[in-house]
């Protein structure tokens, strides 16, 4: 998205969702190769249960999912992956949900995590990150003019989406 055109990104008529997970799949299966990580069977299916929508997913409830499939699954396992997963850049933490939602910009700023500001919507779920030039600018000036260096940069706004104010 380009600085000054924010689009609702909640609108999504004809969203091939079954793409967007396998376009996320591939280009985690490209940064890990890049980066000489692996994404092991275990990564790509957290990964993979991280993106099945576009709501955040608590690690309990990605535990539960992998024991449906997979028997007893301890929970340091799930743990592991997201680590793992967060900071190669392929998913962010959601702070305020205690949750984890999958990277829309994998790679955008190099290697690893990069800012990420995040659309919340309370009444549907659904969580959309989204890029703006103009806002990553007043946050990188604000930063300057104090002297403050970010380490970390995740911005959480939670309301009402279009759909679900209608």
């Amino acid at each position: 998205m380009t600085s000054g055109q924010i689009e609702d990104p909640f609108a999504s008529p004809g969203h091939d969702h079954a793409g967007c997970i396998e376009a996320a799949l591939d280009a985690a299966e490209a940064t890990c190769v890049r980066r000489g990580e692996r994404l092991t069977p275990l990564r790509r299916r957290v990964l993979e249960l991280v993106w099945a929508g576009h709501s955040p997913v608590g690690a309990y409830d990605l535990l539960a999912l992998l024991q449906d499939e997979r028997g007893r699954v301890a929970p340091p396992t799930v743990y592991r992956a997201l680590e793992f997963l967060c900071r190669q850049g392929l998913v962010h933490r959601l702070d305020s949900l205690q949750a984890f939602i999958g990277c829309g910009h994998p790679g955008a700023h190099g290697e690893g995590r990069h800012a990420a500001h995040f659309l919340i919507c309370r009444d549907c779920g659904v969580a959309v990150e989204v890029r703006d030039g103009q806002l990553d600018g007043a946050i990188s000036h604000l930063a300057g003019r104090t002297g403050f260096t970010i380490a970390d940069e995740t911005i959480e706004l939670s309301g009402r989406c279009a759909a679900c104010q209608s």
